[in-house]
């Protein structure tokens, strides 16, 4: 509501509201909109600019509570307020611009400071302790903006541009970080410092329960519950922090869900699970679809001199039961790490696969294409269960769901490659070792691990053919979907070179030049605003059906070792995606049928029909 629509009390006003117990330091600086009632304004203390929206008979519900509309044993310094709230026991609100329909109950303190220009906010320091990727979050900003702003640090004019363009968002932003929005609920809660809470009707958010909060940005959707605190933070939309979770200097994206666990100087991005006790995620960029279990130590910076190690995580990734990993190490897209505790640095390259500690041999083995081999029913899940869980309203981060997409598709193309030249190489030396063709030879990898210990790829030959199955699977359903005679794609599609490099920008993936054109304009000066940016955002995701569609076409050129696909090809590759989705089809299903069939999984149970009944 703008400043001009805001009057003076009353002298009748305020004579009212001090004999119902309100007391004011300068009353001519407490000011109202539209409707009072005075006698819904008790036992406060008002102190400095302090606005009031209208106030009316009413109450405002929220589960089993339910509050009269009004402001009671309150204290508000520099403060506006809009329509309709109830604010009940709040000791201290400094600072804050609340929206309209909002309930507070119950909270020991919420201030927020609003800085000049040249000041700033507390910097977040994500991806790594040093302090080396700080950014400074913001009410709107999106987890693609976080992710460009810490990783390319080395455009250093484009670090210093988005610093001026934030700088210039915070100080736009009515109330600095102090910002709570419609329809949000705080109650039962702690400390709330520097605080910009994203809420409205459609999209309502909760923060109850002993939270604390620091200088950080609360998404549309979120609920932030039971003893959780964050430090330094920037939470996307449908983010759920409970539990006793402790964040510090980290981004959380859209979908996500973390309990019971520190998270620390890290950017997740969205449709991550970290919920069980002991798990422990401390400077990582862990790109989404992901899943911590218990007791996992993500983080180790003892094999370091300093604090500046980091470990980067494809999409899909999945360190099993106590696993403990050291810094710094990446993994490439659904990398699946059995329990152990792996005793150095490792670089996965190969995607899809199930990497093991395997202590009894001294070895680390890494079986390629493991998800599409052995766990199929979890790989066709994924394509769908991270959509049905999105509740979000307003979807500004774009995500890209499916495991079958171009980052992938480039990563079993690499992936294979690699295995061909592992495999030759152990060929030969076992060739010259014997003089005869050995077919259970051992093929080992190289510069999968740090140390002198051997890595072993185990089902090199299954790997390599599913691989290849898995690509033609991405491609065939990129193009022809879910029909069986699909016409011959346009051989236009495969005019230009194929798009190797993809970026997964917090869950959108974009060509990595455009990304570098992106960066070249702000350095420029073409980008002026964060708005701009954005809106690149969405050019991008307009843009991602076609390119998707030309990188499958490209992708099944090189696999069929040719520039065009001519309509004998196209016939065979029809067929065999036919025989892929019979096989994909029947996986699943004996998948689940093994788990159905388990005597150990229907031991609990008195019978099948219980099983059933509790299962279905």
């Amino acid at each position: 509501m703008s400043k001009n629509r805001y009057r003076t009390l009353t002298d009748q006003e305020i004579a009212q509201l001090e004999q119902q117990g309100n007391r004011s330091t300068e009353w001519e600086r407490v000011m109202v909109s539209g409707e009072l009632d005075c006698g819904l304004v008790r036992n406060n203390v008002f102190m400095g600019q302090v606005r009031l929206g209208a106030l009316r008979q009413g109450s405002l519900q929220d589960g089993d509570l339910s509050l009269p509309e009004g402001i009671y044993n309150c204290m508000l310094a520099e403060t506006t307020v809009g329509s309709h709230c109830a604010l009940h026991n709040v000791r201290m609100l400094s600072g804050y611009c609340v929206g309209e329909g909002c309930l507070l109950f119950n909270i020991d303190e919420m201030t927020a400071s609003r800085p000049t220009l040249e000041e700033a906010y507390a910097w977040m320091e994500p991806m790594n302790e040093n302090g080396g990727r700080q950014i400074l979050p913001f009410a709107g900003m999106r987890v693609t903006d976080s992710y460009l702003w810490a990783k390319y640090r080395d455009h250093g004019k484009m670090v210093e541009q988005l610093e001026r363009l934030t700088r210039q968002e915070l100080c736009s932003q009515e109330g600095g970080y102090g910002q709570v929005g419609s329809h949000c609920v705080i109650k039962n809660c702690r400390t709330l410092h520097n605080v910009a809470v994203l809420s409205d009707a459609e999209s309502p958010t909760r923060i109850e329960d002993c939270v604390v909060l620091a200088d950080g940005v609360v998404g549309y959707g979120c609920r932030c519950e039971y003893g959780c605190m964050a430090v330094r933070f920037l939470l996307g939309e449908n983010v759920h922090l409970e539990m006793g979770a402790r964040l510090n200097d980290t981004v959380v994206g859209d979908n996500s869900t973390i309990a019971r666990c520190e998270v620390g100087n890290s950017i997740v991005f969205p449709a991550h699970e970290q919920h069980h006790n002991n798990s422990f995620l401390i400077a990582s960029l862990v790109m989404g679809q992901s899943n911590l279990a218990a007791g996992c130590t993500v983080g180790s910076n003892h094999n370091g001199r300093t604090a500046d190690n980091e470990l980067v995580a494809g999409r899909g990734f999945w360190p099993g039961l106590c696993t403990s990993l050291k810094h710094s190490s990446s993994f490439a897209s659904y990398t699946l790490l059995a329990k152990g505790d792996y005793p150095s640095e490792l670089s996965i390259t190969l995607p899809f696969a199930l990497v093991n500690n395997n202590v009894a041999k001294d070895r680390l083995e890494v079986m390629p294409a493991y998800w599409w081999m052995y766990n199929m029913y979890a790989l066709e899940r994924n394509k769908t269960k991270f959509a049905k869980r999105d509740r979000r309203k307003k979807k500004w981060q774009h995500i890209v769901f499916s495991p079958f997409a171009p980052d992938t598709a480039e990563e079993m193309m690499n992936g294979r490659m690699l295995l061909k030249y592992w495999v030759e190489q152990a060929y030969h030396e076992g060739h010259a070792a014997t003089g005869k063709d050995n077919t259970k030879m051992v093929v080992q990898a190289y510069g999968m691990e740090k140390g002198k210990r051997k890595t072993v790829v185990l089902k090199w030959t299954e790997g390599y053919k599913a691989y290849e199955e898995m690509l033609i699977y991405y491609a065939m359903s990129t193009l022809a979907g879910e029909e069986t005679e699909a016409p011959l794609p346009d051989p236009e599609l495969g005019k230009d070179p194929r798009e190797r490099e993809w970026v997964n920008l917090g869950g959108q993936l974009v060509p990595q030049k455009a990304v570098d054109g992106l960066i070249a304009d702000i350095e420029q000066g073409k980008v002026t605003n964060w708005a701009e940016i954005h809106q690149r955002y969405e050019q991008w995701w307009g843009e991602y059906p076609s390119l998707c569609r030309k990188h499958a076409y490209q992708t099944l050129c090189e696999l069929c070792k040719v520039r065009t696909i001519g309509e004998t090809e196209w016939q065979g590759l029809l067929q065999r995606y036919a025989t892929l989705r019979g096989f994909v089809a029947d996986q699943v299903r004996r998948s689940r049928q093994k788990d159905e069939e388990n005597p150990y999984r229907k031991m609990t149970y008195r019978n099948d029909a219980e099983m059933k009944a509790v299962l279905e």
